[in-house]
């Protein structure tokens, strides 16, 4: 999931969880950490044999907090799968992008297009299952398909190229 702090985006991932001992990667790097939540939407964090202390503050919608930390507070947006998909699905109205990029971890199940295929605008380009379920990948501008990075039945990460296009410039 991406963690969106100020202008600062953090890939994070969850490698596991055994009580309060939490195994994760931010951007990559490795972190071991034992976390214990009270109640009141405090938290300790010990990570390297230092302790940290945190308040977290829940937010309308349930995926931004406030937190207060090092005498400073900062706004924290949590951007899931879930949110990924539906940016993704929102994204129409948005320029076309020179690639189609999976928004989340998936399998492919359909590339209906071909290399070189010209598309128009609503056009179907991939179709993707993810959390057992069906999405269809459209582009939104004229274009021409350049390359096809997968193959159907191809598992998928989040942020993986799928294909790369050539966008019609209209004159």
């Amino acid at each position: 999931m991406e963690i969106h702090i100020g202008n600062r985006v953090a890939d994070v991932t969850l490698v596991s969880k055994d009580g309060n001992k939490v195994q994760l990667t931010i951007d990559g790097v490795p972190y071991d950490v034992d976390i214990v939540m009270a109640e009141n939407g405090s938290c300790s964090i010990l990570h390297n044999g230092k302790s940290y202390n945190a308040e977290l503050i829940r937010n309308e919608g349930g995926k931004n907090y406030t937190v207060n930390a090092h005498y400073q507070s900062y706004n924290i947006d949590i951007v899931d799968s879930q949110a990924k998909y539906l940016r993704m699905r929102k994204g129409a109205e948005e320029k076309q992008q020179d690639k189609i990029v999976s928004p989340m971890p998936g399998k492919i199940v359909s590339i209906p297009v071909a290399a070189g295929d010209r598309l128009e605008s609503g056009d179907i380009v991939v179709v993707i299952e993810a959390m057992k379920m069906q999405s269809n990948y459209k582009v939104n501008a004229p274009c021409v398909v350049k390359e096809i990075l997968v193959g159907e039945g191809d598992s998928v990460n989040s942020n993986q190229v799928i294909m790369t296009l050539d966008i019609i410039k209209e004159d």
